[in-house]
């Protein structure tokens, strides 16, 4: 029988139970906590609250003699295209990594869900067994993703042309209350289009991975077959999608409680040696120069690459539990990863049932 949403967390939790600590193994864990990280299923777990306050205009008496007037660096004023094509290399640089990293972790996830059903997670013959796999869902995950930029910018320029073409931009003090009323419309909509974009990330990685995984079906197969099994049980499925929101929000509040532990463990001790030999190279007569600012850099860095390690090692039974959520929860309702996960017996002669009379 189909389980409820509720009824797959328990499983779930037994899932991970199993697979981490019986018997435990820290190399498992450090590959696990790779693959999820590069499949993106890190909860972020902690917030952070910023505050920005505008500039005083107001300034004491005398203080003009201590403020610099703002002024742009040689770079741009005197080799603006230069400066301009550093920037677009930049931009170039950018898209590239993150059209990589897209890649890397659409291959990842099919790494991570082969480790969750057979618990156990080896990252070289995952990548080498899954690569046709995530390019189809690369190539799924940047169509979805050019669909939802081009209704964005849809959604913005067409609004944007008509208040050009009315002559609204110039004088909005006139029309306040349709600008106020279009921009709350407007924003709405765009809410929309972002829930709609995460469900379907949700559902993708959630049930449509599997059937391309275990059947070696494209994405939109996979999400045709899904929409059936959509349209006969919308209920059950939603009952999921709210009890995940609801699973994911206390694993981020646990997650941000322990990770808030282990930052402060990594800052205290790396914020130490920083103040000893900034005085001590103040001491010494060092100032700051291109070597001292590439070193203070590369220990910066350092201590961002250890406090990830130690972020995603404690975020690996999150790693584990959603993804073996989604397969309990799917597995009732798609027989391959039903009889991948629950192997019925084989029946011999020996010990069949017998035979029926003549």
């Amino acid at each position: 029988m189909p389980l409820s949403a509720p009824d797959a967390i328990n499983p779930a939790f037994q899932h991970v139970k199993q697979q981490l600590t019986q018997p435990f193994r820290f190399g498992q864990w450090m590959r696990l906590a790779f693959v999820g990280f590069l499949a993106g299923e890190l909860s972020s777990g902690g917030g952070c609250n910023s505050s920005f306050h505008m500039p005083s205009t107001h300034r004491p008496q005398g203080a003009e003699h201590f403020v610099r007037p703002f002024t742009l660096p040689p770079l741009i004023t005197h080799h603006p295209v230069l400066f301009a094509a550093m920037i677009a290399f930049l931009i170039v640089i950018g898209i590239s990594l993150s059209v990589l990293f897209i890649y890397i972790g659409s291959v990842m996830r099919f790494v991570l869900f082969d480790s969750v059903v057979t618990k156990e997670c080896h990252i070289r013959q995952g990548w080498a067994r899954r690569r046709q796999h995530g390019l189809r869902l690369f190539v799924w995950q940047i169509c979805v993703m050019l669909a939802f930029f081009g209704s964005f910018f849809v959604l913005i320029g067409i609004p944007l042309a008509c208040l050009l073409a009315l002559h609204w931009l110039p004088h909005p003090a006139g029309h306040l209350l349709p600008l106020l009323l279009g921009g709350t419309l407007l924003f709405l909509i765009l809410l929309v289009i972002v829930f709609v974009l995460a469900v379907v990330n949700v559902m993708t990685k959630d049930f449509v991975v599997p059937q391309m995984a275990l059947e070696d079906v494209s994405a939109m197969e996979g999400w045709r077959r899904l929409w059936l099994l959509l349209k006969a049980e919308k209920l059950g499925y939603v009952g999921y999608i709210g009890m995940k929101v609801v699973l994911a929000i206390g694993a981020n509040i646990v997650l941000g409680f322990v990770s808030l532990i282990a930052l402060l463990a990594i800052l205290l001790p790396v914020g130490g040696f920083g103040i000893i030999a900034l005085l001590t190279g103040k001491a010494a007569g060092f100032t700051w120069s291109f070597y001292t600012i590439t070193l203070a850099v590369i220990v910066a860095c350092v201590a961002v690459a250890v406090f990830i390690f130690v972020f995603s090692i404690i975020c690996v039974p999150a790693i584990v539990f959603f993804p073996a959520y989604s397969i309990y929860f799917f597995a009732p309702r798609y027989a391959p990863l039903a009889s991948l996960l629950w192997p019925q017996p084989l029946i011999s002669p020996a010990n069949g049932p017998p035979p029926g009379g003549p």
